[in-house]
């Protein structure tokens, strides 16, 4: 169990003291190492569990450099920058079970919680597992208690307490992140929590 001083150490608002217990708990994320691991990657993910929800609103150069294969060249770019439900709204439609970019589904279902889930599909089936309708209200997600559920649910699904436990710092990057971006943050925000939590 994480306290209040302990987040305080960890520059995070002891408001996340009972989401992140009630989620350490309800998916047995249990050690030291997975707790720790848990709180350092969610906190470069989160912006130290203040960013709840997907920003989007990006210029021109960012979008290219972010998904060249969806502005090729800056003319595309600058048609969607500073423009987040619309740059959503392209980035995201037609996968992850959203729909066509005239639905919204893209910015409906844009990224949130501690994990950042994105999609149609990653909402339903989060949903479906704690029992509320996050294709209906997809705004639960990003409030702490169901980022942290999110963040959890996360975790148990892609069974990273195993790599967490074995400190392979690396490889729970690569499944949380999709790459290696920021691990050396990640790696020490880890460490830290290693620390307070010990």
């Amino acid at each position: 169990m994480v306290n209040a001083n302990q987040l305080h150490a960890l520059g995070i608002s002891p408001d996340w003291v009972e989401p992140l217990n009630e989620t350490f708990q309800h998916f047995g994320i249990t050690t030291v190492d997975e707790q720790a691991a848990f709180i350092g990657q969610y906190t470069e993910e989160s912006g130290h569990f203040t960013k709840l929800e997907e920003n989007l609103n990006y210029r021109p150069e960012t979008l290219h450099q972010l998904w060249p294969h969806r502005f090729p060249t800056m003319d595309i770019a600058q048609q969607y920058s500073h423009q987040p439900e619309k740059c959503a709204n392209f980035i995201y439609a037609n996968r992850m079970g959203n729909r066509g970019p005239e639905t919204g589904d893209g910015y409906r279902f844009r990224g949130r919680g501690l994990p950042q889930l994105t999609g149609h599909d990653l909402y339903f089936h989060f949903g479906q597992y704690i029992g509320e309708d996050l294709v209906a209200k997809p705004e639960l997600v990003a409030t702490p208690k169901y980022a942290a559920m999110a963040g959890g649910w996360y975790w148990k699904t892609h069974n990273l307490s195993a790599a967490a436990d074995a400190e392979d710092w690396e490889k729970v990057t690569r499944i949380i992140n999709g790459g290696l971006f920021a691990l050396q943050e990640r790696v020490q925000y880890t460490k830290h929590a290693i620390q307070v939590l010990s």
